[in-house]
C-alpha cells in the first residue's frame, strides 16, 4: 500500500537519494548531509510541537510503499517564511515613459526586489520517484498536504504559496541567472542554487541590485523564460491551478520562475474536504478518495475506494486501509474524492 506520513530519523538515506534524484533548481533539497538531517529534525520536532499559530515549523512528509519498506517521494509546508532570514522575490510591475510634446507612449516591465510574502505558509519540496508516477500518487502526495491544512487550520497562514521551478538546462544553467551572474554575480547558478539551499543567502542582499530593473535589458533568452516553468514542473503546477492557486506577478530571484499562491480557504481540496466518522468493513467498490486521519505527529494518509454515508457522516473503509490510518471504528477522517 502507499501512506503519506511524516519523515523520521530513520529515513535519512532515502531522503539523500531523493535528494539526488531531485537535481538542480530543487533548493529546498540540497545534497548536503548535514542540511538534510537538520531538515528531519525540524520536521519531526515540528510534528510533535503543540502549535497555535503559523511560526517557523517545516512539516515533511514521505510517500512510502509499504510492499518494499521503500520511500518514494517528498512533500512538505513551511508553516510561515521569511521570519528568521529573508524571503525574497522579483515582482513584476510596470512603468510608463510619456510625452505628449513627442507624442511619445512606452509601457516598460521592471522587476523589483521585496519580501512581499513574508509570514505566508509555503508547500513545497514535491518530488516524485519515476518508478512511482502512475496511479494517482503525484495528486496523492500534493493534495495530501490541504488535508493536513484542512485538519490543523491553526498552524498556517491565510494566504498559501508555491515557488515553481524556472527554467534551466541539463547541466543547471538557468538563463535568467546568466544575465545576473554577467552583471552581479560571479557564481554559476548551480552554485548558487545550492547555497540558497544550505540557508547561505546573505549574499543575496549584499550583491543583488537594489533598484527595480528593466526586463527589456535583460537578454533576449533571459526574458524568454520569465515567469515560465521548467517542463517537469508543468504537471505540479497544472495540478495547483485546479485547486486555485494563480500567479500575482512575483516570480524567483534566480531562475525567474512563477510564484503562485491562494487564499487557505479558497483551496478546492480545503473546501471539499469533509470529516466523517469511521466504519470498519467491506469495500468491494466505490469512489476513489484521498482519506487522512487526524492527527499531527502521527499524521497518515492513503488513496483508496470508500463506501461514503453522506447523511451520517459516515465512510466505510476496509481494516487495511484503517490499518494504514492507524484509526479504529468511530474516529474521525478526513476526506475528499480524488
Amino acid at each position: 500500500m502507499i501512506i503519506i506520513r511524516p519523515i523520521q530519523h530513520s529515513d535519512y538515506d532515502h531522503l539523500y537519494r531523493i535528494a539526488v534524484e531531485s537535481g538542480h533548481g530543487f533548493t529546498s533539497l540540497p545534497v548536503n548531509e548535514d542540511l538534510l538531517r537538520q531538515r528531519i529534525a525540524r520536521a519531526e520536532s515540528s510534528f510533535n510541537k503543540s502549535v497555535s499559530q503559523a511560526g517557523d515549523e517545516s512539516y515533511l512528509f514521505v510517500m512510502e510503499d509499504t510492499e518494499t519498506g521503500q520511500v518514494v517521494g517528498t512533500s512538505g509546508i513551511e508553516a510561515a517564511v521569511g521570519l528568521d532570514d529573508a524571503f525574497y522575490h522579483y515582482h513584476l510591475g510596470k512603468v510608463v515613459h510619456s510625452s505628449r510634446e513627442l507624442n511619445v507612449y512606452n509601457t516598460v516591465e521592471t522587476l523589483s526586489l521585496c519580501n512581499d510574502y513574508t509570514g505566508a505558509s509555503e508547500i513545497c519540496t514535491l518530488f516524485l520517484s519515476d518508478s512511482h508516477r502512475k496511479n494517482n500518487n503525484g495528486r496523492l502526495l500534493s493534495r495530501c498536504r490541504f488535508l493536513f491544512i484542512a485538519e490543523h487550520q491553526q498552524r498556517f497562514a491565510d494566504i498559501i504559496i508555491a515557488e515553481m521551478r524556472g527554467v534551466s538546462d541539463d547541466d543547471g544553467r538557468s538563463p535568467f541567472w546568466n544575465w545576473l551572474e554577467e552583471h552581479f554575480f560571479s557564481m554559476d547558478f548551480p552554485t548558487v542554487d545550492y547555497l540558497t539551499g544550505i540557508g547561505k543567502k546573505e549574499f543575496i542582499a549584499e550583491l543583488m541590485p537594489k533598484y527595480p530593473i528593466y526586463v527589456s535589458l535583460l537578454s533576449k533568452e533571459a526574458q524568454a523564460v520569465i515567469n515560465e516553468v521548467h517542463p517537469k514542473t508543468v504537471p505540479a503546477l497544472k495540478l495547483l491551478e485546479t485547486e486555485g492557486f494563480a500567479r500575482r506577478g512575483y516570480v524567483d530571484i534566480f531562475d525567474g520562475g512563477p510564484t503562485v499562491e491562494a487564499e487557505k480557504n479558497n483551496i478546492k481540496t480545503i473546501n471539499q474536504s469533509q470529516r466523517c466518522q469511521v466504519l470498519i468493513g467491506e469495500v468491494t467498490a466505490g469512489d476513489n478518495f484521498i482519506i487522512c486521519n487526524n492527527q499531527v505527529s502521527n499524521f497518515r494518509a492513503v488513496q483508496s475506494p470508500i463506501l461514503l454515508r453522506k447523511t451520517a457522516e459516515q465512510v466505510v473503509i476496509s481494516q487495511d486501509v484503517a490499518d494504514a490510518l492507524h484509526v479504529k471504528e468511530h474516529d474521525w477522517v478526513r476526506i475528499v474524492a480524488n
